[in-house]
């Protein structure tokens, strides 16, 4: 029997984590375990238990049914800041597309972008020269660019991408 329901973990994580970041001026380390729990709340998808080798963090169901999806997170505390980082990207091992949370101050999602595999893989490509790459190949700035915005705070999930005229002609 749980004690605490993983709803009530997070939501204390991220209490925790952002009186830290006041108190302290650093990160406390929990963007990427938040990311996870948000990406598969706001998008339906179904979290995996965490495993070593395996390349992603959740299945993906609805608009996603079948993909293996790893999630990246990033909290962004100062959005006029450049060069911030996604993490290593598990370049070698199997997942269909990659999912970035942005969380803002106080950990909490407000917007979550996607790209495919092979697109991803070419960026990580074109970034392997940089000095930076090993901190992270790709920059949020850039995995925005490649990518596409699945859900905002303002909106919730973003369409699809597939439009239908309806004009009547």
């Amino acid at each position: 029997m749980e004690v605490y329901s993983l709803e009530k973990l997070i939501t204390e994580a991220r209490r925790l984590a952002a009186e830290y970041r006041r108190a302290t001026g650093k990160s406390l380390g929990l963007a990427s375990e938040i990311a996870r729990y948000d990406a598969a709340r706001l998008l339906g998808l179904e979290l995996v238990p965490v495993q070593e080798g395996v390349g992603y963090d959740a299945l993906g169901r609805g608009r996603w049914e079948g993909l293996r999806v790893q999630v990246k997170g990033r909290a962004i505390f100062d959005e006029g800041k450049p060069g911030q980082r996604l993490g290593q990207v598990k370049s070698g091992q199997d997942w269909d597309v990659l999912m970035l949370v942005l969380l803002d101050e106080g950990f909490e999602p407000f917007e979550i972008h996607e790209a495919d595999r092979d697109t991803v893989l070419e960026a990580v490509g074109e970034s392997r020269d940089s000095r930076r790459s090993r901190r992270g190949p790709l920059s949020v700035a850039r995995f925005k660019a490649i990518g596409r915005l699945v859900w905002s705070r303002a909106n919730g999930l973003e369409d699809d991408g597939y439009w239908e005229n309806r004009a009547s002609g």
